[in-house]
């Protein structure tokens, strides 16, 4: 479904990203995992659009996405889902999530918001409340939602459970292993090592910009590497 092949990226003189290959299948849920500035970030904003790579391609079910916009992007079904959530803290909860559709799935946006709203009932309630007065948890659903309303066949969550208490983090792994079994892809980029690995079918771990292990999440659980470099074992 997606193809990144041999991906350099970076800010002006500074390279980040040097030659990373990766892909995710239709229906997987794949975890990238790393420490801070590995790469991780870079590569999902490459990825959506927002930065342009220097070198490599980026293949989306067959086509070659490489370079388009950050709208385009969207139109093609990539949906992001940035860290930190991002969500117009000035505006209300409903219109947040109406946002979500300016671009892509506009014509089900009702049965979309139901959708949504299905799954994060807390968020009807707050329909008209400004979105930053919600709680952490609740804006991190907001923004899930709001990626939810543009139809995504792929999403990209960069560190959903960031700043959450522990059972909320449990609450929004549950909620993407149920969104996937709906079929929608995850490209899912965390440092909660263990969970991520509980839920993905495959990882892959990234260091100073490169892919430095990967492959089925049950054979990574059991690699000596990556549990003295991530788990202190």
């Amino acid at each position: 479904m997606l193809e990144v092949q041999s991906l350099h990226a970076g800010y002006g003189q500074m390279k980040v990203l040097q030659g990373v290959d990766l892909n995710i299948q239709q229906g997987e849920i794949v975890a990238l995992l790393g420490s801070n500035g590995a790469g991780k970030s870079t590569l999902n904003n490459n990825i959506s659009g927002i930065y342009t790579p220097t070198a490599g391609a980026i293949l989306f079910e067959g086509e070659d996405i490489t370079g388009l916009r950050s709208e385009q992007v969207v139109q093609k079904g990539i949906i992001h889902v940035p860290e930190g959530r991002r969500i117009f803290p000035n505006i209300s909860v409903r219109e947040n999530l109406e946002l979500g559709s300016y671009l892509r799935g506009q014509q089900n946006r009702k049965a979309n918001l139901d959708r949504v709203v299905g799954v994060f009932p807390r968020l009807q309630e707050r329909f008209s409340q400004l979105a930053g007065t919600l709680s952490g948890g609740e804006q991190q659903m907001l923004a899930i939602g709001r990626g939810m309303m543009a139809e995504p066949r792929l999403m990209i969550l960069d560190e959903p459970s960031l700043g959450l208490s522990p059972l909320l983090v449990e609450e929004m792994f549950g909620l993407i292993q149920n969104f996937n079994k709906t079929g929608l892809s995850f490209f899912l980029v965390e440092q909660n090592v263990m969970q991520s690995l509980e839920i993905a079918n495959r990882a892959y771990v990234i260091e100073n910009g490169k892919i430095v292990l990967s492959g089925n999440t049950d054979a990574l659980l059991n690699d000596p590497e990556l549990k003295k470099s991530y788990l202190g074992v």
